[in-house]
């Protein structure tokens, strides 16, 4: 059985950024393309902006800009079936042939204090806003980021306007400090692309604690399918993924979890999901273990509960 997935992370824009040439349509070299979107049954993909580390600080909202540019140019406008989604409401409108695209930030690095920068991502249709990356930056201190602070004044003017907007604040890459701020401030969390530190200790992955206060609150929790934050190791199984679901629905995590696979932002895959159009074989591994009515939940109702 097929079920309509929502997956709320990729990195697909920054491989199209610093590989303009790539195809969006049936490249190999793209983990998220159109056929392999097709053959999943995705029907919301959310596309992340991400400005690597390296990029000068004076280029980094033009880096943004330009992926924006290339999300239309090489991602929406071809492709009369994917459709920009720009509010939540145009979700529901959705046609049965059409896949959702969703643009979010990953690190408000390239904003820095710029308010007018913010409302120009905003305006450009961003629905989902990660504060950080792993490091710190003006908003807060990342997950890697040793100090462990959490949020700053600007920080919390940050989530206001996400409120005022209906935008949702993203925690995965929050120092743990970061965030239970953003769970005190924040009408609207999600934690896009995060596993359970009970079972992988990883900075990058959610205690038990965090864990619990989002799905008190029914908020969204995407499995991330990049081994180092699913074993600790540079490999892992189906069956891998499978012990943290378990998990987190074990924590009270059954109508809050979903998947946000990470796919073209991670370098290791793994085994028997190299890829978006490998969905089909994890879904039929999780049939074995939760019923239909379960998977539709992780697969696109936990999501749709969880938005504004």
């Amino acid at each position: 059985m097929q079920f309509p997935l929502i997956d709320t992370h990729c990195d697909v824009l920054l491989k199209l950024w610093m590989n303009p040439q790539l195809s969006f349509y049936d490249s190999d070299e793209l983990d998220v393309n159109l056929q392999r979107l097709h053959h999943a049954g995705i029907k919301v993909q959310c596309f992340a902006l991400f400005v690597e580390p390296f990029v000068k600080q004076e280029l980094t909202f033009q880096t943004v800009l330009e992926q924006i540019r290339l999300f239309h140019q090489k991602v929406v406008r071809p492709y009369p079936e994917i459709k920009h989604v720009k509010s939540w409401e145009e979700l529901s409108e959705l046609k049965a042939n059409e896949i959702g695209a969703i643009l979010t930030l990953e690190g408000m690095d390239a904003v820095g204090t710029d308010e007018e920068k913010h409302q120009i991502l905003i305006e450009q249709g961003v629905l989902s806003v990660g504060l950080t990356w792993n490091h710190a930056n003006l908003c807060a201190d990342g997950a890697k980021e040793s100090r462990g602070a959490g949020l700053t004044d600007f920080g919390r003017s940050v989530v206001k306007r996400h409120n005022d907007h209906k935008i949702l604040t993203d925690v995965s890459h929050l120092s743990e400090r970061g965030f239970w701020d953003v769970m005190d401030e924040s009408e609207y969390v999600i934690a896009s692309h995060s596993n359970a530190a009970s079972i992988c200790p990883h900075p990058r992955n959610l205690n038990d604690d965090q864990a619990k206060a989002l799905f008190k609150q029914k908020r969204y929790m995407g499995i991330v399918f990049f081994p180092e934050f699913l074993t600790g190791r540079d490999d892992a199984e189906l069956s891998n993924i499978i012990r943290h679901i378990d998990y987190l629905c074990s924590i009270g995590g059954e109508k809050s979890i979903g998947f946000g696979s990470d796919f073209d932002g991670i370098s290791k895959h793994v085994t028997q999901l190299s890829h978006a159009g490998d969905y089909p074989r994890l879904l039929d591994e999780l049939s074995k273990y939760y019923s239909d009515d379960q998977i539709n939940d992780f697969c696109s109702r936990n999501f749709l509960r969880s938005i504004p």
